[in-house]
């Protein structure tokens, strides 16, 4: 396959159905966790679960960085810049992830603060060479996927002596998540949210590689099927996992082999680790704290690290009693699951962050699927 339409064929999709409809074993239930929010899109806006017999069940995962980003780190960007007076430039979607007291960078921003979106790294450097006189904090967040960016801004930075430009470092650690997942009590001692196999995320893996799941496969016995974000992709992995549950095997497979190799970027695992070092803990919202989950700025660069220079406290944040954003993000309950889902929270309006970002599980469910509840 060469074009973006044919990893969307309709009627490849109807066969791959076809190949996983025959391989399920009909006494057999099959329950495997997409990861990647981006996933979770792909499922919900091409419809994919009414592909799937009545046996293989979907279970959304943590995998949206905007949405397991806890209150208290955006409390600590607000606070930024409204009482630090920074100019703050972050990607667009963190904007709305709603904070304490009613508030979100968004409404800070309409009470003042000069809070501004960026398209990339490069956007916040810029702001930074313009604006010499003002402190500019770059709030950054994200999976392995945004922060070989973050570091390379950082030695920038460095290198032009950009005095007035630094980071809130909030990137986290996608096997750290997977671990917790498996470590948690729903999983490991009840039972109540079995997961059969995992679908590994896609972009993250083309810079972490392949190699980081093998654990998941030997220590847990779960296979892993990394898998690009289109339906094809999708559907492929999901027959490749059940073919390993029948199988009896517990492997790490490569669906996504156009992008994704076992090493990964080197160069860009090179350039984060010399930037960054790993956080002996960092709270995820629906994951709680999660140890060795995340990156801080190391000391070499700690005239960068926005909580230094500013002496920042992180201090938890409970969520909204009414949401039920961290029971989504565990996998233990569905966005129609949550009282406030679809007329309290919209997108327009969201109460959790599951609601924000287009790869939230809730925010798909309400753009492809919530139709379906009324039936």
């Amino acid at each position: 396959m060469k074009y973006i339409d044919e990893f969307r064929d309709g009627g490849v999709a109807q066969t791959i159905a076809g190949k996983i409809a025959a391989s399920v074993e009909p006494s057999r239930n099959y329950s495997f966790m997409e990861f990647c929010g981006g996933h979770t899109h792909a499922i919900s806006r091409y419809g994919l679960s009414d592909l799937l017999p009545p046996n293989v069940r979907m279970v959304h995962g943590p995998g949206c960085p905007v949405c397991v980003l806890p209150i208290g780190r955006i409390d600590m960007a607000i606070g930024l810049a409204l009482e630090c007076d920074v100019i703050l430039c972050t990607y667009g979607d963190t904007l709305r992830v709603p904070a304490s007291d009613g508030l979100s960078l968004m409404k800070a921003k309409a009470r003042g603060g000069d809070i501004r979106m960026v398209y990339s790294t490069l956007d916040a450097l810029q702001v930074a060479r313009d604006n010499r006189e003002r402190e500019v904090v770059f709030f950054a967040i994200g999976f392995e996927t945004t922060t070989p960016p973050t570091a390379l801004a950082i030695q920038q930075a460095q290198r032009e002596q950009l005095g007035n430009f630094s980071v809130l470092c909030c990137h986290v650690l996608t096997p750290a998540a997977i671990s917790q997942i498996l470590e948690s009590p729903e999983v490991r001692q009840w039972g109540t949210v079995p997961i059969d196999g995992f679908i590994g995320p896609a972009h993250v893996s083309t810079v972490i590689g392949s190699r980081p799941y093998e654990f998941f496969s030997e220590e847990y016995r779960k296979p892993v099927v990394i898998a690009g974000f289109e339906p094809l992709d999708v559907m492929q992995a999901i027959l490749m996992l059940v073919r390993q549950v029948n199988e009896g095997r517990a492997e790490v497979e490569n669906e996504f082999s156009r992008a994704v190799t076992r090493e990964g970027n080197l160069k860009a695992q090179d350039r984060v680790a010399e930037v960054f070092e790993l956080r002996a803990e960092f709270e995820w919202r629906g994951l709680s704290v999660v140890p060795y989950s995340a990156l801080k700025i190391r000391s070499e660069y700690g005239a960068f690290d926005a909580e230094r220079r500013f002496n920042l406290t992180y201090r938890p944040v409970p969520d909204n009693k009414a949401c039920e954003c961290g029971a989504i993000l565990r996998g233990v309950k569905r966005p129609q699951d949550c009282k406030i889902f679809g007329t309290v929270c919209t997108p327009e309006n969201p109460i959790g962050s599951c609601m924000v970002s287009s790869e939230g599980a809730c925010a798909a469910h309400y753009s492809y699927g919530r139709y379906k509840d009324v039936n």
